[in-house]
């Protein structure tokens, strides 16, 4: 029997007064902060010109948030830990909202670097500490479902609000984007204060005892399988308008609708991937889908200059890939005993971190010449890494490896 690392028996009690509207609200957070991180990419150009910066300058906007989520996401949440768990996610979204509103007031290169780092603060807490009250609301055996519902608002933002985001902003000005994220937030603030129902804080929580879950060395390899595990998945999708137009030969005004394809995927693959967590354990349910993902990669590598084979490959990795969310999201849970908000939030650091990692390593043989399909196999030797850790997981856990 897997002890504490991989069992949902460990979380804290259900809370009662939870309806499905619960969990909309939290998901309606998820859409909103996967907008914000998304929509930019699509619309660096606009920025730029209207900045009168280079497009490779408008591009650190993106990596200044992706800081302020790596920053936000352990800072926040231990600074709010002494608070309930409803109130914290309160007034995150109020940050989220507010910074994201503001961004849009910006004036010059300078301002937007700020303002997008601070939009980007309360990116990860949000992930953690809604990642937990979803487990706590959901009923026994359901914990993973629970999470995955949350996750789910952030897949459809890449199917509904990226794509909309783009199109406003484009043909109204780069800052309507921004003025719809933080109408979503404003929403959504209003959603969490009447959906959620209230939720006790931890007595015995502080910025010391927070801390304490990193002694725990199980924590730390599901930090590792996170940010280079589920770092193969962004050396793949880093480089997959490329590998689309110059392998696949498929038509740039075409890109939109594949990656439309990779967003559905993907929605389908964060319930897809909540449901196989609460059939199977965490810890079983991320060996299984990380060894799919690799097998995925691999034959997207393989198949790259097929077009149908590559629209199956488009759909299957994307799915398999956000698959992996809501169990890896449990292991942290599960492994941060005491901490559980704190763990949860690293989830989303350690995404920054492998989305970092796998963005530099899949370029690696592109410096050397290789074709675009060469950072796909990075991709799925960085998630052979993964599994790799994640069965020294289960060793350490279990005394063996598969037992329940």
């Amino acid at each position: 029997m897997i002890q504490s690392s991989s069992s949902s028996s460990t979380l804290t009690p259900a809370i009662p007064g939870a309806t499905s509207k619960s969990f909309l609200a939290l998901a309606m957070g998820g859409f909103g902060i996967g907008m914000t991180e998304f929509v930019i990419m699509g619309l660096l150009p606009n920025v730029a010109q209207h900045l009168n910066i280079t497009i490779p300058e408008a591009g650190h906007v993106i990596s200044s948030y992706a800081l302020g989520v790596v920053v936000g996401a352990p800072l926040l949440t231990v600074l709010g830990a002494k608070y309930s768990a409803k109130n914290l996610l309160l007034f995150l979204m109020a940050l989220f909202t507010v910074f994201n509103g503001v961004s849009a007031l910006a004036t010059d290169y300078y301002s937007l670097m700020l303002f997008r780092f601070m939009a980007g603060l309360p990116h990860g807490a949000y992930f953690g500490v809604g990642a937990v009250v979803a487990s706590r609301l959901a009923k026994p055996g359901k914990e993973a479902s629970a999470v995955a519902s949350m996750l789910t608002g952030l897949t459809i933002a890449n199917v509904v609000g990226v794509p909309l985001g783009t199109y406003v902003g484009v043909r109204f000005g780069w800052q309507w984007a921004f003025v719809m994220v933080a109408i979503v937030g404003l929403a959504t603030t209003l959603a969490l204060k009447s959906w959620i129902p209230a939720i006790p804080k931890n007595p015995t929580a502080s910025f010391k005892s927070e801390f304490k879950i990193f002694r725990n060395f199980n924590l730390w390899i599901c930090i590792v399988i996170t940010a280079i595990g589920f770092g193969g998945f962004f050396a793949w999708i880093s480089y997959i308008a490329p590998l689309l137009t110059d392998v696949t030969k498929v038509s740039p005004e075409m890109i939109p609708l594949w990656m439309v394809l990779a967003g559905v995927g993907m929605t389908a693959g964060i319930i897809f991937g909540g449901k196989l967590a609460d059939r199977f354990s965490a810890l079983k349910a991320a060996i299984a889908l990380m060894t799919a993902m690799m097998l995925m990669l691999i034959l997207s590598s393989l198949l790259a200059e097929y077009q149908v084979a590559t629209f199956v490959m488009v759909f299957l990795t994307g799915m398999f890939a956000m698959a992996q969310c809501p169990p890896v999201q449990m292991l942290l849970i599960q492994n941060s005993q005491g901490g559980e908000m704190l763990g949860s939030s690293l989830g989303q650091a350690c995404f920054n971190i492998g989305n970092s990692l796998g963005a530099f390593l899949g370029g690696l043989p592109l410096v050397m010449g290789y074709s675009y399909a060469a950072p796909t196999l990075v991709g799925a030797m960085m998630s052979l890494v993964g599994i790799v850790f994640a069965f020294l997981l289960m060793k350490r856990v279990s005394g063996w490896f598969w037992v329940r």
